[in-house]
């Protein structure tokens, strides 16, 4: 007989080989969990080859999700369920499945062989070693296989592969998700095989029912939704979210977008999502390789669109030489760099902050930029609308600091109505602005606007306002190629002042008793991680402060201000402490680096610890009793 519970929150990990679309079962599963109104976070965790070995432990590819009735800030530091779809998917995420929690483990797949490619001298699921979970053992694909009996036209390996749609099944009744949104997917994902899709719609269907009528899962579990301000929202990752920024920036300017790009992991996405906007006034060009990408971005600026380009870390250091170009043309641009783990190739499909310090000071010459981090998926989609306004106003390129995190992860985002977006407004030069020596009309490229430091953005073509362009310093105001070194000396502290003075929002401090012990200050996506160990360690008594930069160059204004206010400052980052180096360089303050550079997000538990350990040394340390030992 089936009870019903009802929990608040669950973490999910879906894992199996990269062949056993572990991650399109874990995007379904997070879509139908959008739909039933909870708040989510997901952690999609794959390997950078396109088919690594079969049932090796490189080749093990993981979704996990965290949802909840409340608000959710991370993916989870740990699953309540692991799906394991093989011996290797086991192995390698049983260290990270805590005592009691419950493993689903393909039966099917445990055998001699797989067992051996992963170190496994006995069968866990015979041994006794699994003793402390409560495993749930299903032959997953004999049972699928079975299920489809009926289709004579698919092979045996075909059916087999619809073992995703069983496990998606079987969870889906477990947690009481609905399937519409998957059966709909699958519809349209396989129009034109009916007899695959009628295949993967059998073997879901097997799924639910197996949940339904198997004594191995007796107690179904409910999550209520989660109180979210009213509106329209849907399920959204950080590269979506980025694209439809920049689309509604183009809008809300009046500039038709021309994205140049390289396909490079795991930027790509927002290359695909933008290609298929084009009715929007989108122009994507995939370009040959990345000095390409952004060759043809800075050219549509200079033809007056807005320019934009994307990559990685390997991907800015090959644009570095155009990005100091804009500095020197002083033409809006956009970077989007999504971080990944360096350096060189590196970790292709993991996550990493470890280029800020690049962002900063990766050209040669004196060429500082605006430098903007999202700090969640859905913030993505502001942050882009923010580079733009920034990009525009001060004719400057701008980098933007995403990461693999944010850019695969997915939250729910509410839809924005156009009245609720900034107008990015944009003038272009129309006429000249001053006079030649001898009393004539002419243009001046570099006659500066008094309060923003911008100078004029004239498209090509408009009469009368012919100029020179190039990477050759410019005279001050006539844009005359000048050797002179008191020019150069002023040119590059114009360019520096007009950064410093872009006009950014002051940090804002999250300290509800107003007298923390610590702050806890991060940047991009170690918000969720940091808001989440604030919220604990503050139901542990710690009296902590939390604050997040979106603005790395320039720095709030106030920024100077709150370092000092507090007697310990934790930064951390996912890099050696580059953030830190900055603000100690910057402000002269001790702040505390608390780093990482493993490839995956901070949990909840490492920075709570961190937490407690900087309370813990700045709390005086109790006398001694009578008698006692010091």
């Amino acid at each position: 007989m089936t009870t019903s519970a009802r929990l608040d929150k669950v973490v999910i990990r879906f894992a199996g080989d990269s062949g056993d679309g572990m991650q399109l079962t874990g995007d379904r599963f997070t879509s139908d969990t959008a739909a039933l109104g909870n708040d989510l976070s997901t952690l999609p965790n794959f390997p950078a080859e396109i088919r690594a070995p079969q049932g090796t432990l490189p080749g093990v590819s993981s979704f996990q999700l965290h949802f909840a009735d409340h608000d959710v800030l991370t993916p989870g530091d740990a699953p309540d369920v692991l799906v394991a779809m093989n011996p290797a998917a086991l192995r390698a995420n049983l260290a990270d499945v805590p005592r009691g929690a419950t493993i689903i483990v393909n039966t099917d797949e445990f055998n001699r062989r797989n067992l051996a490619k992963v170190g496994y001298a006995t069968n866990p699921l015979e041994d006794g070693s699994l003793q402390s979970w409560q495993v749930r053992p299903v032959a997953l694909t004999s049972i699928t296989v079975e299920a489809l009996a009926e289709f004579d036209g698919l092979t045996r390996k075909e059916k087999e592969r619809a073992k995703n749609m069983f496990a998606l099944g079987l969870l889906s009744w477990m947690f009481s998700r609905p399937t519409a949104g998957t059966e709909a997917f699958l519809k349209t994902k396989f129009a034109d095989k009916p007899e695959i899709l009628a295949a993967n719609l059998a073997a879901l269907y097997a799924g639910l029912h197996y949940g339904e009528t198997t004594e191995d899962f007796a107690v179904r579990y409910e999550i209520a939704p989660a109180a979210m301000p009213p509106g329209t929202y849907r399920n959204i990752t950080g590269n979506t979210a980025l694209a439809y920024g920049f689309v509604a920036a183009s809008h809300r300017s009046g500039l038709p977008l021309v994205l140049g790009s390289y396909p490079i992991t795991p930027a790509s996405d927002i290359l695909h999502v933008l290609s298929g906007l084009k009715r929007h006034g989108v122009t994507t060009l995939q370009a040959e390789d990345e000095i390409a990408g952004i060759g043809m971005a800075l050219g549509a600026a200079f033809g007056g669109a807005l320019g934009l380009t994307t990559t990685s870390g390997p991907g800015v250091a090959l644009k570095s030489e155009t990005i100091g170009l804009a500095v020197s043309l002083e033409l809006p641009l956009v970077i989007v760099d999504v971080q990944r783990g360096g350096p060189s190739t590196g970790l292709p499909t993991k996550t990493e902050q470890s280029d800020l310090l690049q962002a900063m000071f990766g050209r040669n010459g004196e060429s500082p930029v605006p430098i903007l981090a999202p700090q969640s998926p859905a913030d993505c989609f502001d942050i882009a609308l923010e580079a733009v306004r920034i990009a525009t106003a001060y004719r400057t390129p701008v980098l933007v600091l995403s990461d693999g995190y944010l850019a695969n992860g997915s939250e729910p985002w509410r839809v924005p109505s156009v009245a609720e977006l900034p107008t990015v407004k944009v003038e272009f030069a129309t006429q000249p602005n001053g006079e030649s020596d001898d009393g004539t009309p002419a243009f001046h490229p570099y006659l500066r606007d008094g309060e923003t430091l911008a100078r004029p953005w004239a498209v090509p073509g408009t009469p009368g306002l012919e100029h020179r362009i190039g990477g050759i310093e410019k005279a001050n105001i006539t844009g005359n190629i000048s050797y002179d070194p008191d020019n150069h000396d002023l040119m590059v502290r114009l360019r520096a002042e007009k950064i410093a003075g872009a006009v950014v929002p002051d940090l804002e401090v999250d300290d509800p008793t107003g007298d923390a012990e610590v702050l806890v200050l991060g940047w991009g996506s170690t918000y969720g991680p940091i808001a989440a160990a604030a919220r604990e360690a503050r139901s542990l008594g710690m009296r902590v402060a939390r604050g997040h930069l979106r603005h790395l160059n320039p720095f709030p204004g106030n920024l100077g201000e709150v370092l000092r206010a507090y007697p310990k400052v934790l930064v951390p980052e996912m890099n050696t402490g580059q953030l830190a180096l900055l603000l100690r360089a910057a402000y002269l303050v001790d702040v505390q680096s608390v780093s990482q550079v493993r490839g995956m997000p901070f949990t909840t538990g490492e920075l709570v610890a961190a937490i407690t350990a900087a309370v813990d040394a700045g709390r005086p340390v109790a006398p001694a009793t009578a008698g006692g030992r010091r």
